[in-house]
């Protein structure tokens, strides 16, 4: 019996690894043969899908930011060409622009899509005019592809509601909801906190971008670190190019007056949660969960992030960690400074973020879910198709 064919298409080769890798290896494992499409992508990369994940792994062109005619059509080309010469039944793209390009390629090849919907990031969060602009476009785009998808996942309920308020989406029955992309239990293993390190230690990683809230974080390390000296204000991530990034000479003054401990880009992040007390994101961005939070619930620490959506799934307030309102410095520093005062609080709020992991963020347990779906797009297909021999 032939194997059912799944293209998987992300934006780039290495988060087709780092963020859906588990995902992917939960389709071989259940006998599907899965192809990935990257947008950017090196030679190692690709290798190690092939290698570790037993997949065929291809690339195609797309623009990474902007809007280019031109080159939208030579991706939406690409994609047609990938679907139809490995003979896809199921596109599953995910990110918006492949979600998009993928959708209008398969479409027009009659070849059904599930798309997973990621967050909707700085396009709608309307705090700019260029926001607002990519929104109204976004919009349109969404409305002329997806509706024909077969299912579109979503990793939060706001962004599904969204969806059917702005009518992008019609038919609610096409609309699903996983807890983002899951986590590995096993990769982020939990951390005795057992003994509350003194001085308290908080971590925020993500791209070091305003509307992930590094600029609130660097304010209240400024107002703390006056208030208590001993407590440590860790940050990782890669200074960005980004018009709202920090930029990279801030980042070594603040190092240097020792306000921050900027790590810069980390490979192990494992490693580096496990040496920190607290995590905190406080994200104004709209995201879909985000995968930082996640690592950080795993491994058992208190989490400090906004009251927005994604990030709202991610804490029980009180019982793992503190919601804030977005770009609220004070409810910040207040959240952050409960942790320097109160640190025998960190053992009992740890141990909670990691039950809630388990109970409902298990990689194990969003990849049976999404099975769940495709199976089923595949079933109504094939019921379809025997209806139509018996007419």
């Amino acid at each position: 019996m032939n194997k059912k064919r799944i293209l998987v298409v992300g934006s780039t080769a290495t988060s087709l690894i780092n963020f859906r890798g588990d995902f992917i290896q939960s389709l071989t494992d259940n006998g599907y043969e899965v192809f990935t499409a990257a947008g950017y992508a090196d030679e190692e990369t690709l290798s190690k899908l092939t290698e570790d994940y037993g997949v065929t792994a291809l690339t195609y062109r797309i623009q990474r930011t902007g809007v280019n005619p031109f080159m939208d059509l030579q991706t939406i080309s690409d994609l047609k060409k990938i679907i139809a010469e490995h003979q896809i039944q199921l596109v599953f793209p995910y990110t918006v622009k492949p979600v998009i390009y993928s959708t209008i390629a398969a479409n027009s090849l009659n070849v059904p899509v599930i798309s997973l919907i990621t967050g909707l990031g700085f396009t709608f969060t309307g705090l700019s005019a260029k926001a607002r602009a990519l929104q109204h476009l976004n919009e349109f785009l969404y409305k002329r592809t997806i509706r024909k998808n077969k299912t579109v996942v979503f990793q939060n309920a706001d962004d599904r509601d969204l969806f059917f308020e702005r009518n992008i989406l019609r038919d609610k029955s096409k609309a699903k909801i996983v807890s983002g992309s899951g986590v590995n239990l096993e990769r982020f293993k939990f951390k005795d906190n057992g003994q509350a390190r003194n001085p308290v230690r908080f971590l925020l990683t993500a791209r070091l971008i305003k509307e992930k809230g590094i600029g609130l974080y660097i304010e209240a390390a400024k107002t703390l670190k006056t208030k208590y000296p001993s407590a440590e204000f860790h940050v990782i991530g890669p200074a960005q190019m980004s018009p709202s990034a920090i930029k990279l000479e801030e980042l070594i003054s603040l190092n240097e007056q020792g306000i921050l401990i900027w790590h810069g880009h980390q490979y192990n992040i494992v490693e580096n949660l496990t040496k920190v007390d607290v995590f905190v994101l406080p994200s104004y961005y709209r995201e879909g969960v985000p995968r930082s939070i996640l690592e950080a619930l795993s491994v058992g620490l208190p989490i400090i992030t906004t009251d927005s959506p994604g990030c709202r799934e991610t804490v029980i307030p009180n019982k793992n960690g503190f919601l804030i309102p977005p770009q609220s410095l004070k409810e910040l520093v207040d959240a952050m400074e409960f942790f320097i005062l109160n640190p025998e609080r960190i053992e009992e709020m740890g141990n909670n973020s990691r039950a809630y992991a388990e109970e409902r963020f298990d990689v194990h347990i969003i990849n049976r879910n999404l099975l769940k779906i495709i199976n089923n797009v595949f079933n109504q297909q094939e019921q379809e198709s025997s209806a139509l021999h018996l007419k």
